[in-house]
């Protein structure tokens, strides 16, 4: 028997520590007008000392957890959006595991980057669709502040921390997720990327240590193709046009992306989710943080059809389809 996948619980965490433009303006050669102009980034959250992915994602769990109504003992299964863990191993979703007393249930990271938390939606939706599991935690949890050199004012300008998490449950009702089309363009590989304390001694791209590295014009490049094709065709898949569609959370990476994506989609600004003035790019936080700030300014409601739309290193990219029916699908009763 098959099962259809809803999103039935969201919960986020933000560091209280807001760093604007005009902090930056301090040790950088640039401005508020130069960053605002060009990405549309105003603010964006720093982790404490003692905060990690794991700490904030394991908050961000708890919400979710208690927005959807389930315990922690409830949990089949834990996925973990994560490409700045505070370990090499085990997995920050061991580390939310133990944090919220879960069960010894299944629990992994996955690294597509920003496109992490759309990944995982995925994952928990095949585990929830074919009956393996009937409620999924997937949490996308990020500390970029850490692998930045804040000297680079071509990228440190950018980059926010959170986290977001969301609860995947099985239903016997159509409806919830509809559609979702994963992808990678691997001639962007080093487009972005941040070296491994693995990384070989010889590998030109690790002299400058463990710092995110990124070329802005070819992210730009790769990212909007690969999050206008995956929309389009994950629309055709859930039999959709972008008009269907009540609004799109896209990857909060900067806004001149995002504009770029909904005009060639043809959606209309009032349409469209942002909040990455705010934030900045979280990273595998992003959609999931954006998920749960849109239902709780009612700009996503019960019924609505939303697509999630995302690109990140690699170059990978995810769009997904859903319709919003958090409150119409209950967890299955146990056999």
């Amino acid at each position: 028997m098959l099962f259809f996948a809803r999103v039935t619980g969201w919960g986020k965490y933000l560091p209280q520590r807001v760093v604007d433009n005009h902090e930056l303006s301090k040790t950088l050669d640039t401005s508020d007008e130069w960053i605002t102009s060009r990405t549309g980034i105003r603010a964006r959250r720093i982790v404490a000392d003692h905060e990690t992915a794991s700490t904030m994602g394991t908050l961000a769990a708890q919400q979710a957890l208690e927005t959807s109504g389930v315990s922690a003992d409830q949990i089949d299964l834990i996925i973990t959006a994560n490409s700045s863990p505070e370990r090499v191993f085990p997995s920050t979703a061991a580390l939310i595991q133990n944090g919220l007393g879960a069960r010894p249930v299944a629990a992994f990271d996955l690294n597509a980057a920003c496109s992490g938390f759309v990944y995982g939606l995925n994952i928990a939706r095949q585990f929830v669709s074919t009956g393996t599991y009937r409620t999924v935690l997937v949490v996308g949890s990020e500390v970029y502040s850490r692998i930045l050199n804040w000297q680079d004012r071509s990228s440190c300008v950018l980059f926010g921390d959170g986290a977001g998490a969301a609860v995947v449950q099985a239903s016997t009702e159509p409806g919830g997720i509809l559609s979702c089309v994963m992808g990678n363009e691997s001639a962007g590989i080093e487009a972005v990327y941040c070296p491994s304390v693995a990384a070989s001694p010889v590998d030109p791209l690790a002299q400058n240590g463990q710092y995110l590295v990124m070329n802005g014009q070819q992210v730009y490049k790769y990212a909007v193709r690969g999050m206008i094709e995956s929309a389009r065709t994950a629309l055709h898949e859930a039999r959709m046009t972008p008009s269907d569609l009540d609004l799109i959370i896209p990857h909060q990476a900067n806004l001149r992306i995002i504009q770029t994506m909904s005009e060639s989609l043809g959606i209309p600004d009032e349409k469209v989710f942002i909040n990455v003035d705010r934030y900045g790019n979280t990273a595998g936080a992003s959609i999931p943080i954006a998920l749960c700030e849109a239902v709780e300014s009612g700009r996503l409601q019960e019924g609505d059809r939303v697509a999630l739309i995302c690109a990140g290193a690699g170059i990978s990219y995810a769009s997904m389809v859903m319709e919003w029916q958090p409150k119409a699908a209950l967890p299955l009763s146990p056999e």
